[in-house]
């Protein structure tokens, strides 16, 4: 392609995610920047027609975007608008908590306000093994055991004792269970225990086997792997929403998840921003949806991806940096936590 045909590209592609209609050579000669005639682009786009890039829908005069058109738009012709400082502090304020599975709820519904379209996180596997316990006493035989996993998770639950305990013994068992316990797996934890318990006072024991069984059920738990925000913005989205098939396959895929994870997974694989445009990957279920997506990092290692789902007709400049520095945010405040 020379450099004339790429600005039409550029330009056409532009004009069609501004407003959505096919876009004709006088359209394009009005806003390419390009000192052409009319008769000059129609040769240029038939061109780009022949190359695979653009299409003609219809009978309409105009041309839209091919799957392999946005490609070579977002691969090599895109101007990226980077975010500005007030607003990228606006989106780390939003996304502090004490509690990881809520920074990644809050990731979601941060994608999804800034590109007005789904946002969705794959959460990160849970740990299966605790940094520390603590018991907080409610009232006499009831008890609020917190537990702070080794990714910096926190689960609270409640514990239900036969007697009541002392601060200084549920201090004294809490000591014990973060001093020789912690980091453990399960199996390992219920072996030492066995063997050490009958070394210990026998009035914390019951307690301290109480704690160990119930935080290995908070831990096994399931936690949704996807958490999705905004799924009712694709409803105003007319490329979609004007088809009743297409919208029943959009929200089977928000439904069951299944298709969502394997692409989620599938770009938790590389690291940046990476962009999956229907028609093109067979990751996305349908032609009309693209998906902008990016891992988070927790002590360097990617535990799981974000990004925002919406049409192949969006603001790419725009969304890309939202997901990029989201990514970024989301990992600086999951290793704060981890620390």
């Amino acid at each position: 392609m020379d450099h004339r045909s790429r600005l039409l590209l550029k330009a056409l592609v532009e004009r069609y995610i501004l407003d959505g209609q096919p876009v004709g050579s006088r359209t394009l000669s009005r806003h390419s920047g390009l000192d052409l005639s009319p008769a000059t682009i129609r040769n240029v786009m038939a061109d780009l027609e022949d190359m695979g890039l653009i299409a003609s829908p219809h009978t309409s005069a105009g041309r839209i975007p091919t799957p392999r058109g946005y490609r070579l738009f977002v691969d090599s012709l895109l101007t990226v608008k980077p975010i500005e400082v007030e607003k990228t502090e606006e989106m780390q304020d939003r996304l502090q908590s004490a509690d990881p599975q809520r920074v990644l709820a809050s990731a979601a519904s941060l994608l999804s306000s800034l590109s007005s379209f789904a946002g969705v996180v794959m959460t990160a596997r849970r740990s299966s093994r605790f940094r520390q316990v603590e018991f907080l006493r409610l009232n006499a035989q009831r008890f609020l055991l917190i537990i702070v996993t080794d990714q910096g998770d926190v689960q609270n639950r409640i514990l239900i004792t036969d007697r009541d305990y002392r601060q200084e013994e549920l201090i004294e068992a809490a000591n014990y269970i973060n001093q020789h316990l912690a980091g453990l797996g399960f199996d390992e934890i219920k072996s030492k225990l066995r063997e050490e318990l009958q070394h210990l006072q026998l009035d914390i024991s019951a307690l301290m086997q109480a704690a160990v069984q119930t935080s290995e059920s908070a831990l096994s738990e399931e936690v949704d792997p996807v958490v999705i925000s905004g799924q009712r913005n694709l409803l105003g989205v007319s490329d979609l929403a004007d088809n009743m098939e297409r919208l029943r396959r959009l929200f089977d895929m928000f439904d069951q998840k299944t298709s969502l994870l394997q692409l989620l997974d599938a770009s938790s694989r590389a690291k940046g921003v990476q962009i999956f445009i229907g028609g093109e990957s067979s990751l996305v279920p349908m032609d009309q949806l693209s998906v902008v997506v990016a891992p988070y990092e927790v002590d360097g290692r990617i535990v799981g991806t974000l990004g925002v789902i919406g049409p192949t007709r969006m603001a790419y400049e725009r969304v890309i940096p939202i997901v990029d520095i989201t990514a970024r945010l989301v990992s600086g405040a999951l290793n704060h936590l981890n620390h």
